[in-house]
């Protein structure tokens, strides 16, 4: 029995060395006669004894015919975006932005090729695969670790040593463009649909239910960035060779930079360059390569600071205008969209692209009929840049924008100021209506489960739900629903169930679901954590509303016309009766012990224990108030290293406090009510 288990530990670690040297190093050590030799053999043994089965032995990587359903799981880390670049110089400009962030201090950027497949992270405990999640939404994704498995480039089980005992590790899942000919000629063949670029085909089969058909597909995988608490290294870089080292497939384009000038060679290489690679690219990625000060520059709420894409140049193409409509949204501005005859653009058909509003009509002369320029920003959305004007047909009419609401007819109005055409009628105008809704329930914002965009036009259709506080009488309506094709039981209990759990979601998101005109969700929480409750919302006025970080007069005098609204009164009032959150926790109003109540209270320099954004977080979490300039009127500076000289000049000068760093960290574990600092001597 011992000899049967060294002999398929051997086996397996024999051919997940073989599947390295094939899939990853591309320089494969053994005939593919004798590597199926010994898969045989192992298959034989692992049969002989199914005691010493493993779920992530070679011989599994062919996938299995039972189909599985996804399950969700949040991630640990939320998945944000890259903020996109699309010019030499706004590289540039995100390089000068660094270098303020980091106050001069020196810094080394990497360059990396950017693959176009689908998002990834995979988490490893003691060396061993354990989980294989999507991007889905950023906070949460699908659990895809049987189709994973399928993957041969990806490691099951990791090699060398010096990984630490838990870690997350996030890529790309792409299918090659000899897989992707591959695949289509063979969906050619059987008269089926052929996929329109490698990377919906590689995010297609990725969520396949079987298995089987995902390892036959040959997808592969690209990784570019390690997360955890024990990694081998203070830099993006060195992480990215270590988990080389244990058999990680990363980005071969991978390069060290320091200058500007470099980064703009960089790029104007890999314009070219880029169409002899193996994968589909969109573009490059750059990333400040210290950990530390990654922590520093800290995130925005969709991106960090310290990375952002360049998209190599949008592919342009020309086809006919068919006709233009125009679509309402929950704001009630009036959208013109181009519908064109379908042309192939970067991969992907094109048949629709938006105009935005009447001025760019003009701009651009658009006429019935004319054939149109169009392009895809950052390859991705579709955008019309000009007229063939020698195409053009003689005697053809100009496009005239609407003048009433093509939904409701009501008449449109142009706000002072405003590029965009408005329908008035919000209370009365069915997409208006539907897509606050939508937005109400959205993930963002009050997280109902069960309600997208084709279930609230349903609910809004039949009468059911006409405003959000309709959903917290939903149940009232359960015997007609299910007497509705395609509503089942199931189906309105998920939603039941999610409108009852959102009456915890916190009162920032509560505030941010109202959609009221241009507060958007990181204002909403500044005006959540500023006022505390809904009634000082509701009675602030201008002046109070503009004293909070970040609202203008136009924000301002949005959120007093919104609540000025007898209907929207109404309706807060009907979901402050519903059970939802119109206040902040006790904890968040009082700070947690009031540490820092009525406390004005700046940062300035790097840090290295937390980002910035974490210690304004804590600021706030503890009663203070973060403020961007020091007066007579700041109570104490959180500094850090390489604190600006003019603050700590003007510190000086007016004899306001430092604190470091420790002190503060020190401040919060006590928890103190009342904290005495003395006063830093200044040189």
């Amino acid at each position: 029995m011992d000899t049967a288990k060294r002999q398929i530990d051997q086996l397996r670690k024999e051919l997940n060395k073989h599947n390295y040297n094939y899939y990853v190093l591309n320089q494969p050590t053994i005939s593919d006669y004798d590597f199926d030799m010994k898969m045989k053999e192992l298959e034989r043994l692992e049969q002989a004894h199914p005691e010493f089965d493993d779920p992530y032995s070679p011989t599994h990587r062919v996938g299995s015919d039972i189909s599985k359903g996804f399950v969700q799981w949040v991630h640990k880390r939320s998945m944000l975006s890259l903020s996109n670049t699309y010019s030499i110089s706004e590289v540039e400009d995100f390089i000068r932005r660094v270098n303020e962030g980091l106050m001069g201090e020196p810094f080394q950027i990497v360059g990396e090729m950017k693959y176009d497949g689908t998002s990834i992270s995979l988490t490893y405990e003691h060396g061993r695969l354990v989980r294989a999640v999507t991007r889905g939404d950023g906070t949460q994704g699908d659990v895809v670790t049987d189709n994973v498995i399928t993957i041969r480039s990806i490691p099951l089980q990791l090699q060398g040593e010096g990984w630490p005992d838990e870690f997350e590790i996030r890529g790309e899942i792409v299918l090659p463009w000899n897989a992707f000919d591959r695949l289509n000629a063979e969906r050619e063949f059987n008269e089926e649909p052929l996929f329109a670029n490698p990377r919906n085909a590689a995010a297609g089969t990725l969520k396949l239910q079987n298995s089987a058909e995902v390892a036959r597909r040959g997808l592969d995988a690209v990784f570019y960035y390690l997360l955890g608490d024990n990694l081998p290294a203070d830099n993006h870089y060195d992480n990215m060779m270590a988990a080389r080292s244990w058999g990680f497939k990363i980005a071969p384009v991978m390069s060290l930079m320091t200058t500007i000038k470099e980064v703009d060679e960089f790029i104007e290489y890999w314009d070219v360059k880029r169409k002899e690679l193996p994968m589909a690219t969109d573009g490059l990625v750059f990333k400040i390569n210290s950990l530390r000060q990654q922590l520093n520059l800290g995130f925005t709420a969709k991106s960090p600071r310290w990375a952002t894409a360049y998209k190599f140049q949008a592919e342009r193409a020309l086809t006919k205008l068919k006709f233009v409509s125009f679509e309402v949204g929950r704001t009630g501005v009036v959208t013109p969209v181009a519908n064109l005859e379908p042309v192939l653009l970067s991969g992907t058909i094109v048949k629709r692209a938006s105009l935005h509003n009447e001025d760019i009509i003009r701009q651009l002369d658009i006429h019935e009929d004319d054939m149109l320029y169009v392009e895809k920003g950052g390859e991705i959305i579709p955008k019309i840049t000009g007229v063939d004007m020698a195409q053009r047909q003689p005697g053809s009419n100009i496009v005239e924008f609407v003048k009433a609401c093509p939904v409701c007819g009501t008449k449109l109005v142009r706000m002072e100021g405003e590029a965009a055409w408005m329908c008035p009628n919000k209370f009365g105008c069915a997409p208006q209506i539907s897509g606050r809704i939508e937005h109400f329930v959205g993930r963002r914002m009050m997280n109902i489960d069960g309600i997208g965009e084709e279930m609230a036009v349903i609910l809004y259709k039949n009468g059911w739900v006409c405003d959000p506080a309709d959903l917290y009488e939903l149940d009232r309506h359960r015997e007609s629903m299910l007497k509705l094709q395609g509503m089942g039981p199931r189906t309105i209990e998920r939603m039941l169930e999610g409108i009852k759990a959102s009456k915890q979601v916190p009162f920032d998101r509560v505030l941010y679901a109202l959609s009221i005109p241009y507060l958007g969700e990181t204002s909403s929480k500044k005006v959540a954590r500023s006022l505390r409750n809904i009634d000082a919302v509701i009675s602030a006025d201008v002046d109070t509303l503009c004293a909070i970080e970040d609202i203008g007069p136009r924000i301002a005098q949005s959120i007093i016309d919104y609540f000025n609204n007898p209907v929207n009164r109404v309706i807060v009032d009907r979901l402050r009766n519903a059970g939802l959150q119109m206040a902040m926790p006790e904890s968040a109003q009082s700070g947690q012990g009031n540490l820092f109540a009525g406390k004005s209270i700046v940062i300035s320099g790097t840090f290295s224990m937390h980002s910035r954004d974490e210690y304004k977080e804590m600021i706030e979490r503890y009663g203070g108030k973060n403020v961007g300039s020091v007066s007579k009127k700041t109570d104490f500076i959180l500094a850090g290293e390489n604190m600006g000289p003019s603050k700590l000049e003007k510190a000086k000068s007016l004899g306001v406090q430092l604190i470091d760093e420790e002190t503060f960290l020190s401040m919060l574990s006590n928890n103190a009510c009342t904290f005495k600092i003395e006063v830093q001597k200044f040189r």
